[in-house]
């Protein structure tokens, strides 16, 4: 089995989702985005609520 990754538009999703239905074709479509993604958006906002931010500026001087 091969695997392939294609990122229709909104407009091409019903065109190649019947595609693949009709050629018997196994896929699945994530309903979400991955759990590894969803972990680093809630750590983000806790991070927020915590007060552990910096500004742009801040964060330029400390790459350097």
């Amino acid at each position: 089995m091969e695997t392939i990754h294609v990122y229709p538009t909104k407009a091409q999703e019903k065109v190649v989702v019947a595609f693949l239905e009709s050629l018997k074709i196994p896929f699945e479509k994530p309903e979400s985005l991955p759990a590894h993604v969803l972990a680093g958006i809630q750590k983000g906002k806790d991070d927020i609520e915590a007060g552990r931010t910096m500004t742009f500026e801040e964060f330029q001087r400390r790459k350097r």
